[in-house]
């Protein structure tokens, strides 16, 4: 199945895992569509917000924004409270002016790594986008170009040790296939105590 309006739903109907907040996670490679995803979900949630990790990641601290979001977004919205975080400016090499984000009902943190260990404990549903890693990473340098070849070498290898380390994808609730008219929700390798409510039988 692939209407989100009906996943949209679902997710509104699980449990608050952080605070009063859904908190969801959409993890995968870079360059596998997270974020376009991301973006669809949460319109058709109505507007939900969404925390790209993007945003908490600096070039000297790729994967090193645990204690950050913790900090800052994760704390705050646990207390019922608006979590307030400086995004960074990947040009400029700095923190840019801070964002506040609402423990609104559903929100979706978005990126490589969303699932990860230190995060899973704060999460209503982990979504992991399927894609090879290699053929993800191809798309994303495709899509920034020959300028920035330098950062995805040591992207690429950053990522690869992080999962080593780290990995989402066997903690999935559930996996999500890009198709040509949309998306196809499976259930994961690891579904947790809500991810029926999430994925029915039907749609396995």
């Amino acid at each position: 199945m692939n209407d989100l309006a009906d996943h949209a739903r679902r997710l509104r109907a699980l449990p608050p895992s952080c605070g009063p907040v859904r908190l969801v996670a959409v993890d995968g490679h870079a360059g596998s569509g997270k974020s376009t995803f991301a973006g669809r979900l949460a319109a058709a949630l109505g507007g939900a917000p969404v925390l790209h990790l993007d945003d908490l990641a600096t070039h000297e601290e790729l994967f090193d924004w645990t204690d950050r979001l913790r900090a800052q977004v994760l704390d705050p919205l646990s207390r019922g409270e608006s979590a307030r975080y400086a995004p960074y400016d990947w040009t400029a090499r700095r923190f840019g002016p801070p964002r506040t984000l609402g423990p609104a009902p559903v929100t979706l943190i978005e990126g490589v790594g969303a699932g990860r260990a230190a995060v899973r404990p704060f999460l209503a549903g982990l979504l992991w986008m399927e894609g090879d890693s290699e053929a993800s990473w191809e798309r994303g340098r495709l899509r920034d170009g020959p300028g920035l070849t330098e950062f995805w070498d040591g992207w690429t290898a950053a990522e690869r040790r992080h999962f080593a380390d780290d990995p989402s994808a066997p903690f999935a609730d559930v996996v999500v296939r890009q198709i040509p008219t949309g998306y196809t929700w499976l259930e994961g390798p690891h579904p947790t105590a809500g991810a029926s409510r999430i994925i029915t039988d039907s749609e396995a």
